[in-house]
């Protein structure tokens, strides 16, 4: 009988005959490790206890302790038993797919009656029932023509689609949790009872198309999510209900910030008090980036596709690229819409990134190695071709600014600029609220351009940069652009979400492509490198961000709104328009509220709106010359001089950059 030797994390070894289960490995050493196993990685992939493994291999067995395949094997498992129960209470339901995704899973029905909302309680009570019972799971592999028969002969089309889909090398794993079956690659657990009963909740129905594919069956999708123990799934839904709370795109009505409508898809209609936002973000921004050495520039938004065909985004990037077709033959007097020259028509786009844009600017003139490295910064507006199912309020739109730049530089230059944009990220970062953030290094891809020397040489100079500023970071092999890696920052605000905004590539690529050259010491041409930078990534989804960490509890600099000066009786008007006068003179943005209204409503209405600071003013605070102050967020109210108030409000008003 052949043997296959199996090496254990703690690189001890063991033969055993070929075809043996992970579930009989794990018997072999222990029946209590047999019993509280959950699946192997064998060779680095995640395995089913009941697949034969027939060559040598390193593997680990897992058990709900490990948390990254208890939750794929919960959420999974999870997935068929609700498609199991649906098939149950509806006998007609056709099935598809049921993938896990972050914290759940989904699965699209094919179903002539819509679900409800009440219909997802029956669904969760009929899911305990069949985790109550325990039933077995089990795996077949099965032939292509058997697998599609059976298909067939239950109506169940969808799945006949998938298998002739799926590569002819690619074994067909049918699955059973109890009598009901399901196409599926696996792995599973082995008894629907594994699964915690507590520990899911469905969430919501949506639509979705077959394939996503607008012109095929629109399917009901059910989601829900899931977790090892009732207590994380507790946690999780608190979050979900906070983030409720903080949605930017609510609070962005209640704060009359933005808003966004069908006639422009995916872009922002920013209002007075969100463009107040915009603009001091970008003052800030501003001054930093003149503070570290950078040149702002400003490039077109409209560019011919020559520079797209040779920068190669026309090639890989048109799919997200907007059009523009421009007859140039027309004079002005022929208007035609109708009537059009295709000879001379020009095809544009507008700009979905500006980095060949920066290389022209660069390419003006002759630069030497004196000139480097330099650093050009622009608040790009882009413009990129997102599907409308992925378009979510300002975070994910069509039309958006980045705070971006490129910095020429030679290669023995690349690890001090990049410790020098570490040090100049992590500086904004912590003035804007965001202390800690997480560096992730993406590292040569499988398919990539350069020589192994030169991947060898940027890599330790990336590595050794975030040496130099004291900070670690997570490897991502293999995550690398094709022409250089990267290093890409992330932060995690108020209740856990992790975002990633900040980010930095090194590209020998794009100024080879773009003729960018530069005469070196030596009096000869050479080629630049061109490092990608960015700190927050679009403003428009940075903002959100800050919005959401902040629940519209903006930093003071930042509220639109900083302060509103409201009468209690209308004797105090004109001390209020006073006190507004005082506090714009010192920078801050104020405003009266002289409508004859209670003042308990004008607070509410006002504290509604995310302002900071309501100064009241009756008729002892015009006779004291003081102002009864409240702010946002606390109940009482202290009564303070109004020179005291200005002095202080002015020092909030300022902005972190200028406070020293």
């Amino acid at each position: 009988m052949a043997q296959v030797s199996l090496t254990f994390p703690d690189g001890n070894a063991r033969d055993y005959e070929a075809g043996v289960t992970a579930a009989a490995v794990a018997d072999s050493i222990s029946k209590s490790l047999a019993k509280k196993a959950i699946s192997a990685t064998v060779n680095g992939q995640h395995w089913d206890l009941q697949w034969p493994i027939h060559a040598d291999a390193q593997i680990a067995i897992h058990t709900m302790q490990d948390e990254e395949q208890a939750n794929e094997l919960v959420r999974h498992d999870l997935a068929h038993i609700m498609a199991r129960a649906v098939q149950e209470i509806w006998p007609d339901t056709k099935v598809t797919i049921g993938p896990v995704i972050k914290d759940g899973w989904y699965y699209d029905f094919d179903r002539a009656e819509p679900f409800t909302p009440e219909d997802l309680g029956a669904i969760e009570k009929k899911m305990k029932e069949i985790i109550n019972k325990r039933d077995p799971v089990r795996t077949e592999v099965w032939d292509r023509d058997v697998a599609i028969k059976y298909y067939q002969d239950r109506d169940e089309p969808y799945k006949v689609e998938l298998i002739e889909g799926i590569p002819g090398d690619e074994p067909l794993r049918m699955y059973w949790h109890g009598d009901w079956q399901d196409l599926c690659r696996g792995p599973h657990l082995q008894h629907t009872g594994q699964v915690p009963g507590d520990a899911f909740k469905l969430m919501s129905i949506a639509g979705a198309y077959w394939r996503g594919d607008s012109s095929r069956q629109m399917l009901q999708r059910i989601y829900g999510v899931a977790f090892t123990g009732k207590e994380k799934l507790r946690a999780h839904l608190n979050m979900l209900e906070e983030a409720a709370k903080r949605d930017h795109r609510k609070l962005g009505r209640e704060m009359e910030l933005f808003h966004m409508q069908e006639e422009a898809p995916g872009q922002v209609f920013w209002h007075p008090n969100g463009w107040t936002i915009y603009t001091e973000l970008q003052d800030y921004m501003r001054r930093k980036q003149r503070a570290g050495g950078y040149r702002e520039i400003n490039t077109p938004q409209v560019v011919d596709r020559k520079l797209w065909e040779a920068s190669g985004h026309w090639e890989k990037y048109q799919h997200h690229m907007f059009i523009v077709e421009v007859d140039e033959s027309r004079d002005g007097e022929n208007d035609d819409a109708e009537v059009k020259n295709k000879a001379a028509t020009r095809i544009n786009a507008l700009k979905p990134m500006n980095c060949p844009c920066h290389v022209q600017v660069f390419n003006q003139g002759l630069k030497s190695y004196r000139d480097l490295p330099l650093r050009l910064a622009e608040f790009g507006s882009c413009a990129r071709f997102e599907p409308s199912g992925a378009l979510h309020g300002i975070m994910r739109v069509r039309g958006f600014t980045q705070d971006d730049a490129h910095i020429f530089c030679t290669e023995d230059q690349i690890e001090a600029e990049c410790a020098r944009f570490i040090e100049f990220l992590a500086d904004i970062y912590a003035e804007l609220g965001f202390p800690t953030f997480e560096i992730k290094f993406a590292t040569r891809p499988e398919k990539r351009v350069g020589t192994e020397e030169s991947w060898d040489y940027v890599e330790n100079a990336l590595e050794g940069a975030i040496r130099k500023t004291g900070r670690t970071y997570t490897l991502e092999a293999g995550d690398g652009a094709f022409y250089g890696p990267k290093l890409d920052f992330y932060l995690t605000d108020a209740i856990g979400r992790v975002w990633q905004c900040g980010t930095f590539q090194v590209d020998p690529n794009l100024p080879e492509r773009l003729g960018a050259t530069y005469i070196a010491q030596d009096g000869a041409k050479a080629r630049p490198f061109m490092l990608h930078r960015a700190t927050l990534g679009s403003f428009e989804r940075f903002i959100g961000i800050l919005i959401e960490e902040h629940a519209g509890k903006l930093p003071f600099w930042l509220a639109p709104r900083q302060v509103v000066v409201a009468s209690i009786i209308s004797d105090a008007d004109d001390y209020v328009q006073e006190v507004v006068a005082a506090l714009q003179a010192k920078g801050v943005r104020a405003e009266a509220d002289l409508r004859n209204e209670k003042i308990n409503y004008k607070v509410r209405e006002h504290s509604v709106g995310k302002v900071p600071v309501i100064l009241a003013v009756g008729a002892r605070e015009v006779e004291e010359r003081t102002l009864s102050v409240r702010r946002l967020g606390e109940k009482q109210t202290s009564v303070q001089a109004l020179d005291d108030v200005l002095q202080a409000l002015a020092v909030e008003a300022t902005p972190p950059d200028l406070k020293d």
